[in-house]
């Protein structure tokens, strides 16, 4: 899929009568093939949703790091316009969801992309040891234009404890816990924190 920074690969999951499309990518490592990411993919196709598992084009070319965040987000916009537009659309609701630097992408880009939710798996709210240097403001852009975000975050998360990241929002209720660190283990918790998420967006349209 072309980008401004080269191909992006996706990878569509799509079961039948899907009961929305989630729409998820990798952190700063630029794989896809994390076992917590894969775990939430496989999780969440298992509850009926479609799966688009996105490696960003930065990721495809090699980079060890992504770029700045402008080129990063001009870069995962005509993805998502691929896959919520023309024939080949998937269907809605559609949830934008990323792990670590991948929820930061979704969190800044939901507003433009038309995204009904937002899923961020372990979100960076600092960098370790220094939580000073914020970034809670990417995480309240979707909230200022009206789209539920949720967060799923590790109880010993170095880049920002649930605690920390529920002080940063209006509502507490937005931040699910499970044990773990920055890459959670617990995958069972994992997914079952997202597929309670995406249960009470369907619940909520129904």
């Amino acid at each position: 899929m072309p980008t401004p920074l080269g191909p992006a690969v996706v990878q569509v999951r799509r079961p039948v009568r899907a009961l929305g499309t989630v729409v998820l990518t990798h952190g700063a490592s630029g794989r896809v093939d994390g076992r917590d990411v894969l775990a939430v993919r496989d999780g969440l196709v298992a509850q009926g949703w479609a799966v688009a598992l996105v490696h960003q084009a930065w990721g495809v070319a090699g980079r060890r790091t992504p770029p700045r965040p402008d080129p990063q987000d001009e870069a995962w916009l005509p993805v998502l316009a691929a896959l919520t537009t023309g024939r080949g659309r998937l269907p809605a609701p559609w949830v934008v969801a990323g792990k670590s630097n991948g929820a930061r992408v979704a969190c800044r880009t939901a507003h433009l992309v038309g995204a009904d939710a937002v899923l961020c798996l372990s979100f960076p709210l600092h960098p370790p040891g220094k939580p000073g240097t914020s970034r809670a403001h990417e995480l309240r852009e979707p909230l200022a234009h009206g789209i539920p975000v949720h967060v799923v975050q590790g109880t010993r998360d170095p880049f920002g404890t649930p605690e920390e990241v529920r002080a940063e929002l209006p509502d507490p209720d937005v931040v699910s816990s499970v044990p773990g660190e920055h890459t959670v283990k617990d995958t069972g918790a994992l997914v079952a924190a997202c597929a309670e998420f995406l249960a009470g967006l369907v619940r909520a349209s129904s």
